[in-house]
């Protein structure tokens, strides 16, 4: 056996699968086996490898065991003289493996080889090669000077910014997502350190590699795909926990106690210093607008309510109570933020409409609370409804500006409706594009352009690959989506490189899958597209259902004298009620359905109720039974719940 390939796989299900398929290419003509650990997941990662993937050695933990106790499982079975820790966020291009072995083959010397990395947007990634993190390393790295001075010998050793990216150099640190190691070396220097549980284990092993003779090569001949970021938040306060506390492991391991006791110090220091800007950073990044837009509007009504005093309502002198101005108007603001926020006005990107619904919604709240005060707290309609209009005004003003500013943050997106392009054949092609207008709301444009110039203009297809510039132009495309069974991924990652200057996103469609993967950004979880996404999934309607379902049991809980005579199941009822309240169930989910089935749908909690209940159990087959789920979790609408709910009333106590 030549190569061992290894996976560790996290609940990143879409991702895994078009790693698998990536190496399916990459291993023809090697003898090799691969390997994919699951550390326990709960998207449906298990049963899809089993059933796409026969081919696979499946290892399935109980639990999380880690990035390297779980390598080290499968390194143990390993029969390859080379073994390829991989992550399951990457594409291989079809002849990485061949290259890697053959450079390894004529390198005795080299005991790990890691290669040139790029994002989903085709930018080369730095920790492609990496110095060992010493002291005055990690400083400059963690207090800024690396990515100051990127090209600096002395301030970006972290990443060896001065050695040229397209040449091969022998390198101190290989990445963990792509590390390839010799099986001897790994016999005679050990198996990854199972005391890093996550991150600094792919440093430890390749100092390890250079302590016992060998040498780490950086080789920039193949290309691989790393949609960085996806397993794991690398903005998060975790993840520095994590990866600071595993560079204090390493230091404790391999420096001098003096050295380590320093490091250690500098690292801690660290860790306060970077978790604390990231809480701060975070908190302020979430309340910053809704703060802005109660100034905003507390400041405008003010400036409403003197001009309306002088010169409508007491123009012989007088003025409204100080109860209006600092408790009827706050509580004014508040009912509107929360209905923006309800209405999904702070979500990410901004949509404006939502922030005027959200508005108007809650003017329409305060209105009807105000026809039932006494007459005594009755301050002005009027007042109310011009400063819903100034709320409106200052609330879309500030999020415009700060979108001209361009801030990522504070984007609009008013779910422009894309343009896209498909590049392969025609049978895939099709197939990519049902899928599209399956899981895209309305696409405003989907071309199909051939991987083979011969088809231009012919079967549907706008153009060829050749032409692709002026199709992206012409056509004023924003996303680019490739075909992996038609198009090799060397020319994709060829594409997304030439094609940078375009202002278009790539993703790619793997065979038979019902997933489009891209990703633009570290912090992204992946601009994924799968058959299921678009609804359910939202934030806004997954907030909606779970408030609904809050609200409902509330309103069952108040009401139980009375419904306790109209269910089936009283006992059962009150018992559903709590279990919802608690968050283990839901009044609505999918209808009872096959494993197969299941791992296509997004997870939500197990409903009392099914879309079968709108029916009030009249025969429905079983191929429709599955539309019906599929159909509930992509066109997700809360009035759908309400609808179920009202149809399947005497149901709500069903166990």
């Amino acid at each position: 056996m030549k190569l061992s390939i290894i996976i560790v796989n996290y609940n990143v299900k879409y991702f895994v699968e078009q790693c698998v398929h990536s190496i399916r290419k990459a291993v023809n003509g090697l003898e090799a086996e691969v390997f994919v650990v699951d550390n326990n997941s709960v998207d449906g990662s298990v049963r899809m490898i089993r059933e796409k993937f026969p081919e696979v050695h499946l290892i399935e933990n109980k639990d999380n065991k880690g990035f390297s106790k779980a390598n080290n499982q499968a390194i143990k079975k390993a029969k390859g003289e080379y073994v390829l820790i991989l992550n399951p966020d990457t594409i291989l291009e079809d002849d990485t493996l061949i290259k890697c072995v053959n450079f390894m083959d004529e390198h005795p010397d080299a005991g790990g080889l890691g290669v040139k990395m790029i994002d989903g947007k085709g930018k080369f990634l730095p920790e492609s090669k990496r110095g060992l993190p010493s002291p005055s390393v990690a400083f400059f790295k963690m207090f800024g000077f690396s990515s100051l001075f990127p090209k600096s010998k002395l301030f970006n050793k972290y990443h060896l910014g001065y050695l040229d990216k397209n040449k091969t150099h022998e390198v101190d640190v290989l990445a963990g997502a792509f590390m390839m190691v010799r099986s001897k070396v790994l016999d005679e220097i050990g198996l990854l350190d199972e005391e890093f549980f996550m991150y600094g284990e792919d440093i430890d092993l390749s100092y390890r590699i250079t302590q016992a003779g060998y040498k780490n090569y950086y080789f920039p001949g193949t290309r691989i795909i790393h949609y960085k970021g996806e397993s794991t938040k690398k903005s998060s306060v975790n993840y520095v926990f994590f990866f600071y506390n595993a560079m204090i492991v390493f230091a404790r391991k391999h420096f001098s106690k003096k050295n380590a006791r320093m490091y250690s110090m500098l690292i801690n220091l660290a860790i306060y210093l970077r978790a604390t800007i990231s809480i701060i950073t975070r908190f302020l990044t979430r309340i910053a607008l809704p703060f802005t837009d109660s100034v905003l509007i507390f400041g405008g009504i003010w400036f409403i309510k003197e001009y309306w005093e002088k010169h409508f309502i007491f123009q012989s002198g007088g003025h409204y109570p100080l109860l209006f101005t600092f408790v009827a108007v706050p509580v004014y603001i508040l009912i509107w933020l929360l209905s923006v926020y309800l209405n999904g006005g702070y979500d990410r990107p901004i949509r404006l409409r939502k922030v005027t619904q959200g508005m108007v919604v809650g003017t329409v709240i305060i209105l009807v609370l105000y026809s039932l005060l006494p007459e005594t707290y009755r301050y002005s309609r009027a007042l109310i409804i011009l400063g819903a209009l100034w709320g409106v005004i200052s609330m879309l003003t500030i999020r415009f500006l700060l979108h001209i500013l361009n801030l990522k943050e504070f984007q609009i997106n008013e779910d422009k409706n894309k343009r896209f392009i498909i590049i392969g054949e025609k049978d895939e092609a099709e197939r990519v594009s049902e899928l599209l207008q399956k899981t895209v709301i309305n696409p405003g444009f989907i071309g199909l352009v051939s991987y083979q110039p011969h088809r231009n203009n012919t079967n549907g297809f706008i153009g060829h690959l050749g032409q692709i510039r002026e199709v992206i132009w012409i056509h004023n495309i924003d996303e680019v989506i490739f075909c992996a069974k038609d198009v090799p991924s060397q020319v994709i990652m060829d594409q997304m490189s030439e094609l940078k200057d375009q202002q278009v996103d790539y993703k790619i469609a793997p065979p038979e899958s019902l997933s489009i993967i891209g990703s633009n950004s570290i912090n992204t979880s992946g601009d994924l597209y799968v058959i299921d996404i678009n609804s359910i999934t939202k934030m806004d309607n997954r907030r909606n259902k779970r408030l609904l379902d809050v609200v409902t049991s509330f309103t069952l809980l108040a009401l139980y004298p009375l419904v306790f005579f109209l269910v089936k199941n009283p006992l059962g009822l009150f018992r559903n009620i709590f279990l919802v309240l608690l968050n283990l169930r839901s009044w609505v989910g999918y209808s009872d359905m096959s494993e197969t089935e299941a791992h296509r749908l997004p997870e939500i909690k197990r409903g009392i109720l099914n879309p079968f209940d709108a029916f009030h159990n009249k025969p429905v087959p079983g191929d429709a039974i599955a539309r019906l789920n599929l159909l509930y979790a992509r066109d997700y609408k809360i009035t759908n719940d309400v609808n179920i709910m009202l149809k399947g009333f005497r149901d709500l106590g069903r166990r």
